[in-house]
């Protein structure tokens, strides 16, 4: 990092960053301003939107929030014309001019058709890739093809307590206009697309007008989608049409397997419609991607009672993560007073739990890497027993493991003192 700008001299500089990568974002911010002194610089995406106060700070200029095309936009057209970035609607200065009335009121989403289309030409796409889940897999078939992702959509309607989205959206889902996104997935040179929306379907229209408009333009891809339960039961022809245009799975937020825990986070749904979504989606050919959480407070019987549910369910691709709501969320003011550890942001990957475990840290790491390797014998691939390409089994095996180790040993990146908590309770998993 520091070759490249000694080499580029750049005389403005820009980061973006998730809450977990903001204390990295400002030590590097913390190098441009060292090395080069009169360099502007900006941060802006995920973090300096939901905490914009956390980036005002002497090495950080300017905070873009929200969707940034606009602000950053006229932020640099302000700079080359040697102006200060006065006026700009979701910039906020930092030090003296920081506004904090600014800053906690929620930056407004701009109208998606005046949001410019991707310039995929400006960077090499062929190093990106990820596995790609099918509901009947064959053997042979390729694991980790070339991926690209596009957005449709932005924004949710509903309103999940843990879950950030709904109030940067304003509870309102906006979709962009059809032709352009047709026309933006037809330039797409790889066969696979993974939508990166908050939810793919829950507008019926115009999720069918899109997917006649790809086959009108005769666009032949493989797609990988966000869906709630809800919805995929709410609308299951749409499902439908989508699996014949190319749609392969869906990533589902199952959260949790008790109704009292989902109602407890207004997820507007129950045990119930998460299983029949599921059995929808098996039945149209469509391979699920379930996704669970779990809370810090579990014990041995809500790890044994996850670990159950999940051996009974049929073969899916599943993941698990800590419930670690997004700051900005009812669910993060919550908790913020127990927040055990020194940074919560730099632990706020959905790894890591954020307040007081239960169990002994250790054991709760533990338990969770065990309900990992348990329900990773539950994929389509291992239930059927096909076969795999040898070097694509063996990324899946150290990627399986490297996952697993990290569980086993997430208490390493708390304080010491906290490894154990709380105290000398024994493994009993």
């Amino acid at each position: 990092f520091e070759r490249a700008l000694a080499r580029f001299r750049p005389e403005l500089v820009g980061f973006t960053a998730y809450s977990h990568e903001s204390g990295t974002m400002k030590r590097l911010a913390g190098t441009v301003r060292r090395l080069l002194p009169n360099t502007r610089i900006v941060v802006g995406g995920h973090h300096a939107t939901v905490a914009p106060a956390d980036c005002n700070i002497p090495d950080i200029d300017y905070i873009v929030r929200g969707e940034g095309c606009a602000p950053f936009g006229a932020l640099v057209a302000a700079l080359d014309q040697g102006d200060e970035p006065e006026g700009i609607a979701n910039l906020l200065f930092t030090g003296d001019r920081f506004d904090a009335t600014a800053a906690s009121v929620w930056p407004r989403y701009p109208d998606p058709r005046t949001l410019p289309i991707p310039r995929r030409d400006l960077w090499d796409s062929r190093p990106y890739s990820c596995i790609w889940v099918h509901e009947n897999p064959r053997d042979w078939q390729v694991l980790f093809p070339p991926v690209a992702m596009a957005r449709t959509s932005y924004g949710c309607k509903m309103t999940c307590s843990f879950c950030i989205v709904p109030f940067l959206s304003g509870t309102t889902h906006m979709p962009r206009l059809v032709d352009v996104v047709a026309e933006d997935i037809a330039r797409i040179h790889v066969d696979h697309v993974y939508f990166a929306d908050d939810e793919n379907f829950i507008d019926e229209r115009f999720g069918f007008e899109l997917a006649e408009a790809l086959e009108r333009r005769g666009v032949k891809k493989r797609y990988f989608a966000w869906a709630r339960a809800t919805t995929i039961l709410r609308y299951p022809e749409l499902l439908r049409r989508w699996k014949e245009i190319g749609l392969d799975g869906v990533f589902v937020g199952f959260e949790f397997v008790t109704n009292q825990e989902l109602k407890a986070t207004h997820k507007g749904g129950t045990v119930a419609h998460n299983e029949r979504a599921h059995d929808t989606l098996r039945r149209l050919g469509i391979a699920c991607h379930a996704a669970f959480m779990v809370r810090p407070e579990y014990g041995h019987a809500e790890f044994r009672r996850l670990r159950d549910y999940v051996n009974a369910m049929p073969p899916a691709q599943y993941s698990f993560t800590v419930c670690t709501p997004s700051p900005g969320t009812p669910d993060h003011e919550a908790a913020r007073p127990a927040f055990w550890c020194g940074d919560a942001y730099d632990l706020h990957d959905c790894m890591h739990p954020l307040t007081p475990t239960t169990l002994p840290l250790r054991e709760f790491g533990a338990l969770l890497a065990r309900q990992i390797h348990e329900a990773g014998q539950r994929h389509p691939l291992r239930v059927e027993r096909h076969l795999t390409r040898p070097w694509e089994l063996a990324r899946i095996v150290n990627a399986d493991w490297r996952y697993q180790q990290a569980f086993r040993e997430l208490y390493r990146d708390y304080p010491r003192e906290l490894w154990d908590w709380p105290g000398d309770a024994r493994m009993t998993a």
